[in-house]
């Protein structure tokens, strides 16, 4: 695709004449009321200056984001398109603050299902569009619907459910805060969920489906920020899980999930895997997180997350189908300082179909 764009530096408030006359005050004051700098926003203008659009995407991601586009909008967006195929990237997604649905469809785009917990307030959108690179959507043509966690603690609870509607074995209507907080409580550490804890309250709400905890380690973990006495009792709860999983015949294999093994527990099994990463490079604070991984692009993993920054900018629009390159989600979902990795792997209801479970073999790949 020719470049038919030029990137312009976004600075807030300090907006270029141009801009001004062309932007509508209302959106360059939203623009403007957020600090947007962890995640890169620029402004892409169209050639002949005519039309322009604000982008932003996390950091090591495979996305971009319009915010909104202004002035002559299909040709911001086409300007938008060809920097983002030159750039190799899986996606686009347009926030609907101003975006039409024609619009949207013109370029392309196609509407993203509305979260289960719907925007309150002026700082989320009512509607968002996405737009697939080179057909790279077709691994993640029936996306699972997307749940904002109420708390700061509940985010393994709800990629749980959230896995479990998509799969058919929880109703979509029963996601609500009872649903996250009554899971949290019988899988958490206090305040975490750690993987086998989780697999083991994953096995307990839902018996039908098959599921096996994947961590290389056979020590306690993510209780290194606490104090000695804090670590200790956590730790015995932590063991208590493990025999429960034993009792419950809950494979717990101590082999690291290898990115082939993820790719094919999700491409080829059709299986959800929830995986704890820490949100250090996306968002700048290494805080251990558990995200969905439903689904596959060229060179991208697609996953759900939970949660969202407000405070950059974010939306549901970033956190729902958002691709994370391969090497990425590697380097993300070491979980520092122990240097493990964690999983739960949820196969599909038995009595919807059986199923063999993503475990890794003596080499860390996957197996059977």
């Amino acid at each position: 695709m020719t470049p038919t764009y030029t990137v312009v530096p976004y600075e807030p408030g300090a907006w270029p004449e141009w801009l001004r006359r062309t932007a509508p005050s209302d959106v360059l004051k939203r623009w403007g009321a957020v600090d947007r700098s962890p995640h890169a926003p620029r402004l892409v203008v169209a050639h002949d200056g005519d039309g322009a659009a604000l982008l932003t995407a996390r950091p090591g991601t495979a996305y971009v984001k319009i915010v909104d586009a202004v002035g002559d909008v299909p040709k911001a967006v086409e300007a938008v398109l060809s920097y983002t195929y030159e750039q190799g990237l899986a996606q686009v997604k347009w926030e609907g603050w101003t975006a039409s649905t024609k619009d949207a469809a013109a370029a392309g785009f196609a509407p993203l299902r509305l979260p289960l917990t719907r925007p309150h307030g002026p700082g989320e959108p009512e509607s968002g569009y996405v737009r697939w690179l080179g057909g790279s959507g077709d691994g993640v043509a029936d996306p699972p619907p997307y749940y904002r966690q109420s708390t700061h603690f509940t985010c393994g609870a709800v990629t749980a459910l959230a896995a479990q509607a998509h799969a058919g074995a929880e109703p979509w209507e029963s996601l609500d805060r009872t649903a996250e907080l009554t899971l949290w409580r019988d899988a958490t550490n206090f305040p975490t969920c750690e993987p086998v804890g989780l697999g083991v309250a994953v096995r307990l709400r839902w018996p039908s489906s098959p599921v096996a905890v994947l961590l290389d380690t056979d020590r306690p973990v993510l209780l290194s920020h606490l104090s000695e006495s804090e670590r200790e009792w956590r730790a015995v709860l932590q063991h208590a899980s493990r025999s429960d999983a034993e009792r419950l015949g809950i494979p717990v294999d101590t082999q690291r999930l290898s990115l082939p093994g993820l790719r094919d527990a999700i491409d080829r099994k059709r299986q959800h895997v929830l995986l704890l990463v820490s949100l250090a490079a996306m968002q700048g604070f290494d805080v251990p997180h558990w995200v969905l991984c439903h689904g596959g692009v060229p060179g991208a993993v697609v996953v759900e997350d939970p949660w969202f920054n407000t405070a950059a900018g974010e939306t549901w629009v970033d956190a729902h189908l958002l691709p994370i390159p391969d090497a990425s989600l590697d380097s993300m979902s070491l979980i520092a300082p122990e240097s493990f990795r964690g999983a739960v792997v949820i196969g599909r209801p038995l009595l919807d179909q059986p199923d063999t479970m993503v475990t890794a073999d003596s080499r860390g790949e996957p197996a059977g």
